[in-house]
């Protein structure tokens, strides 16, 4: 790894597919060195031999799951045992579900929980000190267009990014004038890997092909980030849909998310 501070050093979690791979594109080929978190670790080979060679960077890898206890904290004594700064978080890292609460096993509960909010906030706690005292440093915490209404079927995960949402726009708030900017990213629905982990590959977002890429996603949060932007919600149509939710009534909202999720729930279940 790079000790000299040639380049700066990204930190992205989540790293070996859809959004948080096309972070690690995006940070190689503008030349910082990185260390990537992914619960694979010959996934994360392929990246550190590809990229390192392709980007001439410096890559350390680090196979962890994060819903495991003390996840983050063994990042971080792993990372200050090597003696590397972070300059750059991406806080990429998540999961979800799609069930009823009543019927969710609450291991899937604690795994979500654990991954969108503990190792998260953790993570940012750890890193958070250095940029400080070095006046600079840039974090981004991946929230969703989830985070601003309650979602019935999905109710835990979009609970948890309610908390990202405000746990990073009032850590942001607290850093004015440190050097060190906290940006949120909102994304709506993407082509990721997110669709066959929640079993949601089967809705109409899905078959219709409206959902939006990896990439463009990725590209989006990648400016707001370099750019100090607090809150980042890429495309128009979530751009309108969280002004339109801003004067409808939440209970209204609540409503129309379920009815939705219910439609979805049944395309699912006759697609599998």
């Amino acid at each position: 790894m790079n000790n000299n501070k040639i380049r700066k050093t990204a930190l992205i979690t989540g790293a070996t597919r859809g959004i948080g791979y096309e972070f690690t594109k995006l940070f190689a080929r503008d030349s910082y060195d990185l260390v990537l978190v992914a619960r694979s670790k010959n996934k994360l080979k392929e990246i550190q031999e590809d990229f390192g060679k392709k980007y001439n960077i410096d890559i350390i890898i680090i196979a962890k799951d994060l819903s495991a206890t003390n996840a983050a904290i063994n990042i971080f004594n792993e990372i200050e045992e090597k003696q590397i700064e972070i300059d750059v978080l991406v806080n990429n890292a998540g999961i979800g579900d799609f069930e009823l609460f009543n019927n969710e096993k609450l291991l899937k509960i604690s795994q979500i929980m654990q991954i969108n909010i503990v190792a998260l906030t953790e993570l940012t706690k750890l890193f958070l000190k250095g940029m400080v005292d070095r006046k600079e440093g840039k974090i981004l915490n991946v929230s969703s267009m989830a985070a601003f209404q309650p979602g019935p079927y999905m109710a835990v995960y979009y609970a948890s990014k309610a908390y990202v949402q405000s746990f990073s726009e009032a850590v942001a708030s607290e850093l004015k004038g440190t050097g060190v900017t906290v940006t949120t990213l909102c994304p709506g629905p993407t082509k990721s890997g997110f669709q066959h982990e929640v079993r949601s590959e089967g809705s109409n977002l899905s078959r219709l092909n409206l959902l939006s890429s990896s990439e463009d996603v990725a590209k989006y949060g990648y400016k707001a980030l370099q750019a100090g932007k607090e809150v980042a919600i890429p495309g128009f149509v979530n751009a309108s849909l969280f002004k339109t939710a801003k004067i409808i009534p939440r209970k209204t909202t609540i409503q129309i998310v379920k009815k939705l999720q219910e439609l979805n729930r049944k395309k699912i279940l006759i697609n599998n």
